[in-house]
């Protein structure tokens, strides 16, 4: 890959800014060779943080990401994920148990909290310690948390991301929550940076791409990447459309192109409750 761009968590853990995410993933038997061999094509271009969840598919996107990766554990830094109603102390570690047989692995590089639930954030936070402890998860994070929640995080917590909605047309995280993240010195993690592909069709996206030789959605991912503490995750279901997302690497934004971007899709201008999809 041109740009071997890496961000460095609290741990010092240094994981690629462009990695792969698995939503959708593992849901459609017929699609099972082509995402198993995207996401390698993936690894081989340097993509190597692999991010998924035990609810995506009820664990089949995992299952997926396992065969993935076999044979290539060592170079690929794991991102999975908690439901919230799994995140009191018994139902963390059943839920990582879970997940390490999916994944047929011993440890998971990053454990987050996919979003707030019921239970008390201190009690999912110390479950995840126990974890780390243990060696079966390397580090936790949390994801959907707003910065409240991240107030609400018991004194001395560590989180190594906090990983959120953010993209052209949803820009609320720049008002409150990317700055606090960053006097935190917690990296973000941008999931569906292409909005699933509904960003694609917008004019002044279109345009930008044209003066680059670039694709709509190389644009949309070079902009979440301008940021050197934003970690991007799209999705890509084919090794082509997984060479399209390396290629963003490349594109370098013009400040021009930038405000044009900007008249297109207003930043914030006040507080936002952060969104999810």
């Amino acid at each position: 890959m041109a740009d071997p761009r890496t961000v460095v968590l609290p741990c010092g853990a240094a994981v690629p800014a462009l990695g792969q995410g698995t939503w959708g993933m593992g849901e459609d038997p017929g699609r099972r060779t082509a995402e198993v061999s995207a996401l390698r094509a993936g690894l081989d271009l340097g993509m190597t943080l692999v991010d998924t969840a035990e609810m995506y598919g009820d664990g089949a996107a995992e299952d997926v990401v396992a065969e993935a990766v076999a044979g290539r554990r060592d170079e690929v830094f794991l991102v999975s994920k908690v439901l919230p109603s799994h995140a009191d102390a018994a139902g963390v570690t059943r839920a990582c148990r879970g997940s390490l047989r999916r994944l047929r692995t011993d440890r998971i590089d990053l454990y987050l909290l996919h979003w707030r639930g019921a239970v008390p954030l201190e009690e999912t936070v110390e479950a995840f310690e126990s974890l780390v402890r243990e060696g079966a998860v390397g580090s936790w994070g949390v994801s959907n948390l707003d910065v409240d929640d991240l107030a609400d995080l018991p004194p001395g917590a560590g989180p190594q991301t906090d990983q959120v909605l953010y993209n052209l047309s949803r820009r609320g995280p720049e008002w409150d929550l990317l700055p606090r993240c960053r006097e935190l010195s917690v990296p973000v993690m941008a999931y569906s940076p292409v909005e699933q592909g509904r960003l694609l069709g917008q004019p002044a996206l279109r345009d930008v791409a044209a003066a680059h030789g670039a694709t709509p959605a190389q644009i949309a991912l070079a902009w979440v990447l301008r940021h050197q503490d934003v970690i991007a995750i799209p999705k890509a279901s084919s090794r082509a459309h997984v060479q399209e997302n390396a290629a963003a690497l490349e594109v370098d934004l013009t400040a021009d192109h930038l405000a044009t971007l900007d008249r297109a899709f207003p930043p914030p201008r006040s507080k936002q409750p952060l969104e999810m999809l």
